[in-house]
Parts: structure tokens; sequence; C-alpha cells
């Protein structure tokens, strides 16, 4: 066990300012309870701020994530934590969880999860967005119809270009639904004109 250590108000006092100056919150609230324990010598010095700093680099971690999410507009958050592959026998298990290191996205392949309604296509596609926002990548989801529906808009506005650029941003578009409803020829020339890396499935 660890020699007790005692801060004094004054120092204790100090670093609340410090950490409010680097806008430490997670840091801020954990303190009192690892002095506590620093002072009974239950961890070293080095482990009190190992443990203040972790608090505070999960805190950001998950708001990282959870700002990558909503900006990703996925339409639920689905995991391949929460996919049943027994429910699926017929599925690559070891394809999948390769899918999931996000290997396709630095090579700029496209990912088509094809076959019939109700088998998942669209749990595993959301699945691969959450693990990219989870590696740090920007993440853009949609339908197809929705897809095509901006750009004819943004045609009809003279503003194409830009909203291609648009989708051209995020690291990995996730286009789901395909193939459900008609396309219009004129909508069809708009969309067939630009392709990029990304994940395609159908609900």
């Amino acid at each position: 066990m660890s020699a007790a250590l005692e801060l004094t108000p004054t120092t204790l006092e100090r670093i609340r300012q410090d950490l409010v100056g680097l806008k430490m919150p997670r840091a801020l609230e954990a303190l009192d309870a690892i002095v506590r324990r620093l002072e009974q010598g239950e961890i070293s010095a080095l482990e009190a701020i190992d443990t203040l700093l972790s608090e505070e680099l999960t805190l950001r971690e998950n708001s990282r994530i959870k700002t990558g999410l909503r900006m990703a507009r996925l339409s639920t958050i689905k995991t391949l934590s929460g996919f049943d592959f027994t429910f699926q026998p017929s599925l690559d298990r070891d394809r999948i969880l390769t899918l999931a290191q996000l290997g396709f996205i630095g090579r700029c392949e496209v990912v088509h999860f094809l076959g019939p309604p109700g088998t998942s296509k669209s749990h595993l596609a959301t699945a691969l967005g959450v693990e990219a926002v989870k590696a740090g990548r920007s993440v853009y989801f949609c339908t197809l119809a929705d897809l095509i529906g901006m750009l004819a808009r943004a045609e009809r506005e003279g503003r194409l270009a830009e909203r291609i650029r648009f989708f051209c941003r995020p690291t990995l578009l996730i286009v789901d639904e395909i193939g459900y409803l008609p396309v219009a020829s004129g909508a069809a020339t708009c969309s067939s004109s630009w392709s990029m890396p990304a994940t395609s499935a159908e609900r």
C-alpha cells in the first residue's frame, strides 16, 4: 500500500482552478474522491494522476463518439455486439468482423449487403458506421431516396457541385434502402455521374 500523502487546501484549490482553466470538468468532479484515496494511502501520486486523466479522457472520448453518431444521422444505433449471427447462419462471421476493422475505407472499396428483406442488412451497415465513428472516422447515413432527392433538388437550384462535395466529405457514406423505390430518369442521370467510397445497404 502506498504511503499516505496530505494535500493542503491551497494546493487543492489551485488544482481545481487549473482543471477549470484546462476545461477538464470530469477530472474536476473526480478530484476529491481521488485525493481521499491518495491521502489514505490507497494509491500513489502517479496512480492518482493516471486516474484523474483517465476519467477526463473517458468523458471526452464518449462525448466525441456521441457527437460523431449524431452527425452521422444513423436512423438507429446498431452494433456488432448486439448482432445475432445464429439468426443468419449463412453469413460469414469472420468476413463481417474483418469489415469492422475498416480496412475497406482506406482501400476506397465499396461494400454491398445484398439479400431479401429482414436479413439484417441495415443492422450490419449501421454497425460498421458505429465502428467507424468509434475509430474517429466521419460517417453520414441516408437512404437512396433521400440521396437522389437531395441531388436532384441541388441540381435544380444550381448547387449540384456543392451537394456532391457534401457527400464526398465523410470518410464513410452509408446508403440504405437501395432498390426499393423507382428512380426518375433525370434523377438517375444526376446520381450516376459521380461515385465515392461507401457502404451500401438495403433494408
